[in-house]
């Protein structure tokens, strides 16, 4: 992906403002995601859930807890949560035996399932209102955005 090289060039108070939105429009999208959830479950409950369902199960809460830049202590608050609920499962780490390991049941998979569901009537009204051609055009430079913050994490 080409880019400028020239910092120069470049004001730095435009990396600022593109955060400055990208946060606001992280707020606008919790706060409509959360709407959606059942009681007592929030964006960080969801986000493990489609966590799991992209990277598949068998995830360690520590390994889970660098993923979201939580504590682990908040990690694990967040995964008992979900398995009071039935909607993961901690398992026995069978490489070790001290850790314990998560799994999706398919609860969990259900309510993130219905959950996008319940987004798509605004999704689909977002999509009228706005160039979504546009914003797949963008959507290279923010994966190469990602890429290079959690690179320079690590």
């Amino acid at each position: 992906m080409p880019h400028d090289t020239d910092t120069a060039t470049v004001d730095p108070k435009v990396l600022f403002e593109v955060f400055k939105e990208i946060g606001i429009i992280e707020q606008l999208s919790r706060n409509q995601l959360e709407a959606r959830l059942p009681d007592g479950l929030i964006g960080p409950h969801f986000a493990v859930l489609n966590h799991l369902v992209l990277r598949g199960d068998g995830a360690v809460p520590i390994d889970m807890a660098r993923a979201f830049q939580v504590p682990k202590t908040s990690m694990t608050h967040t995964l008992k949560g979900l398995a009071a609920q039935g909607l993961v499962e901690l398992r026995a780490n069978p490489l070790d035996g001290r850790s314990k390991t998560v799994w999706l049941t398919p609860a969990g998979q259900a309510l993130r399932d219905r959950t996008i569901e319940r987004l798509l009537p605004e999704l689909e009204a977002l999509a009228g209102q706005v160039d979504v051609g546009a914003l797949a055009g963008v959507l290279p430079v923010l994966v190469r955005l990602r890429e290079v913050m959690d690179a320079a994490r690590d």
